[in-house]
């Protein structure tokens, strides 16, 4: 089954009651725009999760800017919003997918299989003339019974020990003046990982729609399909578009570096490369 859907498709799918929708809107720098978003408009019955609040944990002196929250915690959020083994949800944002993917993979993380990304966002389905309404669902209660799956996670041990292998792709997802490190806004430290590449995760979702399979095989042509990847970003987020088109494209031993930039800089220790790719 494919990771995404379509407005036109999830329409079908609106008052099913194994069906969850979720509206993960959510602008950086604006913690609360999300929320006001969906207040003043979502698709019937969905539900919110907050970037900060449901999808992240403490920050810590380590772990980047959007470190995991705990397991436990998480699945009782899910529970609330009526998913349960077995439930189909559909996750959103209006923002090229960047926001809804991380709740896509921490999904996949605690074992759920049955989610996909709307690939028009909000906006798409709005322009589409599907039903749009303020009011506030309440969802019935189930028991979400986690089950992590660990190989989809690389820490930064994980990244630091692999930087010489031949195996293993690493990809920086952040724009293209940050991986160089011609952007020294953002962090403490420019650059990015020694021998990184950098594929842009924005360039997988033009114009806000998240494309489909045959786009993503062409971005990431490049690199063989039995090799192991491992994404990051600046702090755990927008990786996950990139992780959810690689596997998309067909890629099956992806991981996310939760921590990415921000956990790496962390470590005073930890080698950092400018410029492109050597």
């Amino acid at each position: 089954m494919s990771n995404l859907i379509s407005a036109s498709e999830a329409v079908k799918l609106l008052g099913r009651p194994d069906t969850v929708f979720a509206d993960v809107r959510f602008v950086l720098g604006e913690p609360e725009a999300g929320y006001a978003a969906y207040v003043r408009g979502h698709l019937p019955g969905a539900v919110f999760f907050d970037l900060n609040r449901d999808l992240s944990g403490p920050k810590e002196a380590h772990g980047g800017g959007h470190p995991l929250p705990p397991v436990g915690e998480f699945a009782r959020k899910l529970g609330e919003a009526g998913i349960g083994e077995g439930t189909e949800v559909v996750v959103y944002d209006d923002q090229g997918g960047s926001i809804a993917s991380r709740l896509w993979w921490m999904l996949k993380f605690v074992g759920h299989e049955r989610v996909r990304l709307l690939e028009e966002g909000f906006s798409g389905w709005r322009e589409a003339g599907y039903p749009v309404t303020e009011e506030l669902p309440r969802p019935k209660t189930r028991t979400f019974v986690a089950n992590v799956d660990e190989s989809l996670v690389a820490t930064m041990e994980d990244v630091k020990a692999g930087l010489g292998r031949e195996d293993r792709v690493l990809i920086d997802s952040r724009v293209h003046r940050r991986y160089t490190g011609e952007d020294t806004t953002k962090y403490a430290k420019a650059g990015h990982i020694p021998r990184a590449i950098n594929r842009y995760w924005e360039e997988g979702s033009p114009g806000g729609v998240f494309q489909g399979a045959d786009v993503q095989k062409v971005r990431f042509r490049d690199i063989p399909i039995e090799r192991e990847i491992v994404v990051y970003c600046g702090a755990g987020v927008t990786a996950c578009p990139n992780v959810l088109a690689l596997t998309e494209a067909g890629y099956r031993n992806v991981k996310l570096y939760v921590g990415s930039w921000s956990d790496w800089i962390s470590y005073e220790e930890n080698p950092i490369a400018r410029g492109k790719v050597e």
